[in-house]
């Protein structure tokens, strides 16, 4: 598997297909798995980078703190690595989407297009934040396995969960993979991450926001409230489909990028 040396780690990724280049960001607590139907379905239409990011997967965990802007700059960092100079499309998912708006934030020029999926814009209000330390407590004391098996059967619609292991087990191998350290580093990054409402509001990068109807974690009406707060913003929804919907309906869900980038590409 394909590995870069950044700062203080070395990164793995995938990296599949040519023309402009469009990168993967997983969220929490994933890695580049998650991605698979898409950089094997997608690498006709551009160059997909899938990266596992610092601590997840087959990547070194490094000694920064998982800011969302540090694992942008982790992002940046594999491209430039990759020789990738160009504006690309990012989609990030849940925690990913953090970190495309954190990309988003200090290099605009960058984005050629933005594809935010089951995500959200606000920052962590003080009941959520009270509960991410919860979660850090649960697994310093308990470890990994409480935390997965509180979080999984929120992450996929009740349709899937009652009649689609596959996906299930899927999700479960690779939430089981991440370390207790990772998970307790992503989750005080996401604490304290910052409100990107006003960000948003203001970007003039083409913005494609892809939601599943039955997400638990995000609901619809944040995605719904998303697409006003954008200027020109696209909401794609995909039927039986939760926080993991590109796992679900990986179909639509690359119809939907594909589309996009087609429209953006010949505008």
């Amino acid at each position: 598997m394909p590995t870069v040396k950044l700062s203080d780690l070395n990164i793995c990724f995938e990296q599949h297909g040519s023309g402009t280049p469009l990168l993967f960001i997983h969220g929490y607590p994933l890695h580049r798995q998650l991605w698979k139907s898409q950089w094997t379905a997608l690498a006709d239409a551009a160059q997909v980078i899938v990266p596992d990011l610092r601590g997840h997967g087959e990547s070194e965990p490094g000694v920064a703190p998982h800011t969302m802007q540090n694992l942008a700059q982790d992002c940046f960092d594999l491209l430039e690595k990759l020789g990738i100079s160009a504006p690309l499309f990012v989609c990030g998912l849940s925690m990913g989407g953090y970190i495309a708006m954190a990309m988003l934030r200090t290099h605009p020029e960058r984005i050629a297009g933005l594809i935010l999926t089951a995500t959200r814009s606000a920052a962590d209000t003080p009941e959520v934040k009270a509960n991410r330390d919860k979660s850090i407590l649960l697994a310093q004391t308990q470890g990994a396995k409480p935390i997965i098996d509180n979080m999984l059967p929120r992450l996929i619609s009740p349709k899937s969960l009652a009649s689609r292991p596959e996906i299930v087990q899927t999700a479960q191998a690779i939430m089981s993979s991440i370390s207790v350290n990772t998970i307790i580093k992503d989750l005080l990054g996401l604490k304290e991450r910052p409100d990107s409402t006003s960000l948003l509001a203001a970007s003039t990068q083409p913005t494609l926001i892809i939601h599943g109807v039955d997400d638990q974690i995000v609901p619809l009406a944040e995605a719904q409230a998303l697409q006003q707060i954008i200027p020109d913003a696209q909401l794609t929804m995909l039927p039986d489909a939760g926080h993991l919907l590109n796992l679900e309906q990986p179909g639509l869900f690359n119809a939907a990028i594909r589309q996009f980038i087609q429209r953006i590409s010949n505008e």
